[in-house]
């Protein structure tokens, strides 16, 4: 009898042994990596880049007493700038409240001298001082009180005869106008009124006259 042959499994052919990572020698003329550049540059000249600490210090402080000197300067000329401001204030109070009492004693003189000239027609010896003569020195008195308050540049409203102006004049009562053409005029002056270099100090007090038609004309 033939014997069967056992057939063993064939053992895998062995692989070529693979040659361990080739060592890369370090070229002297190629670029060092960024990392180790750092740690050399680190390494070599870190301590050059760093200011020692008394210089740090010495530097600090001259910068801090060229600040607090440009302090003091700036605070220096605010005060002087602060004062000449408050001496200003001062001085133009002073000079305005001088040319006021400037201007109140030329308007007093004159006031004076109207009330001198009063005085004497108050103590005319009536046996011997005509009524005529008494109205005449009451009219030039009165005229030189008017060229008085003209120069002090006070204006006398006297409206007889204009249109009603509300902003100056007060109507005082009504009164029938003749036509319709003096309708909203002034009729008469009960006391006239006073205005200080456009300024209103008293309004003149009037009549004021209203035009009603007739009835025959109303139809």
């Amino acid at each position: 009898m033939r014997r069967k042959h056992e057939r063993h499994p064939r053992k895998p052919a062995p692989e070529p042994a693979r040659d361990p990572d080739p060592v890369v020698s370090a070229d002297p003329g190629a670029p060092e990596a960024p990392d180790a550049a750092l740690a050399a540059s680190e390494a070599a000249g870190g301590t050059a880049l760093t200011e020692p600490a008394p210089e740090a210090v010495q530097r600090l402080e001259s910068q801090t007493a060229d600040l607090e000197k440009q302090v003091a300067e700036w605070k220096d000329r605010a005060l002087r700038t602060a004062a000449d401001l408050d001496n200003y204030r001062r001085r133009a109070i002073r000079e305005r409240d001088e040319a006021l009492g400037r201007g109140q004693s030329e308007v007093l003189n004159r006031i004076i001298e109207v009330v001198d000239d009063l005085a004497r027609v108050a103590h005319l010896d009536p046996a011997n001082t005509s009524s005529q003569a008494l109205h005449e020195g009451m009219l030039a008195i009165e005229r030189k009180f008017q060229r008085m308050l003209e120069t002090s540049g006070v204006e006398r409203i006297d409206p007889a005869g204009a249109v009603f102006d509300p902003t100056a004049h007060e109507a005082v009562t009504m009164m029938p106008a003749p036509g319709p053409e003096a309708d909203n005029t002034v009729g008469a002056v009960f006391q006239p009124g006073y205005r200080l270099r456009g300024t209103l100090l008293r309004p003149a007090r009037v009549a004021v006259m209203r035009w009603t038609a007739p009835a025959d004309l109303v139809h």
